[in-house]
């Protein structure tokens, strides 16, 4: 039973993270211990499952899926994003810098507990931190494209989009937006117009397909190497979370969603004071998250 509340805490938690600019549902799961399980659960669905289902086999289908976990994470995700998201919204407007101060401590302390994981540090594993870390750090320089509504790029944006929301580190909203599809895509939800959402969600399954396949082999081929390309991930978007920074929206529709920042070093005052001590409460909570890692 405690393992099955600490892995609905983690789903909670994810789901409040997907709020959070610059933190992804995917560095919440790295961080607390459930990202490998993750992966090779998303693995697991494929052809046979209809089968499977055809022939009535549930019992089967929930031994090769690990669906009992699957449930229990996403009714996490899912009750976090319908309870939390207009608070977390509210809080993000209205304080910031303080919010981002708490994620930031979170993310940089978890960074150091994830590295340990690696069982031995090579040549290879550094240079595959230092591309993950670039990588995520490009993402946050970039500036958006152009909207394109052809049917073929919107399939890429959906690839892109839902491999983006399994990576640590990348926010898949944020890497639409850059695409330049966020507002079609969010138009197209509002109005369910087909012609774009079709393409965008097959192009969203043939990404969780094959991405987490990939991911999965990588893991167990080159385990160190993964985990430190992770890593890297996670670190390059500390960029993104640094607190002290000054965002430019853009107004899609009733919502804002940032496109660029302007980064800074605070002041001394007491936003600073508050802020450095949310960062050192985010290192004291990650002490909590681990020990939830290690028991689910």
């Amino acid at each position: 039973m405690k393992k099955e509340a600490g892995l609905f805490l983690k789903g909670f938690a994810m789901g409040a993270a997907n709020v959070i600019p610059g933190v992804s549902g995917g560095t919440i799961a790295f961080i607390s211990g459930i990202y490998e399980r993750l992966i090779k659960a998303l693995k697991s669905f494929d052809l046979s499952i209809l089968k499977l289902f055809r022939q009535g086999h549930f019992r089967e289908i929930v031994g090769k899926t690990d669906l009992k976990f699957l449930s229990i994470l996403f009714s996490g995700i899912a009750l976090s994003i319908f309870s939390l998201a207009h608070i977390l919204e509210y809080i993000i407007k209205y304080y910031e810098t303080f919010t981002l101060a708490f994620f930031f401590g979170l993310v940089v302390a978890s960074s150091l507990g994830v590295g340990r994981q690696i069982s031995k540090f090579s040549l290879s594993v550094l240079i595959t931190f230092f591309i993950g870390c670039s990588f995520a750090v490009s993402v946050a320089l970039l500036t958006p494209m152009e909207a394109n509504d052809h049917w073929a790029y919107v399939v890429l944006c959906g690839i892109v989009a839902v491999s983006s929301m399994i990576l640590p580190g990348l926010s898949g909203s944020y890497v639409l937006l850059l695409m330049g599809n966020y507002a079609l895509m969010l138009q197209s939800i509002s109005h369910l117009n087909f012609k774009f959402l079709i393409p965008f969600v097959l192009g969203c399954l043939l990404g969780l397909i094959i991405f987490s396949r990939l991911l999965n082999y990588f893991f167990d081929h080159f385990q160190d190497a993964t985990i430190s390309l992770l890593t890297g991930f996670v670190v390059g978007s500390l960029l993104i979370i640094w607190p002290w920074k000054t965002t430019h929206y853009i107004k899609i529709e009733t919502r804002e969603k940032a496109v660029g920042y302007d980064w800074y070093f605070p002041s001394f005052d007491y936003e600073m004071i508050i802020g450095v001590g949310l960062i050192l409460l985010g290192f004291i909570v990650v002490s909590g998250i681990e020990r939830l890692g290690t028991k689910g």
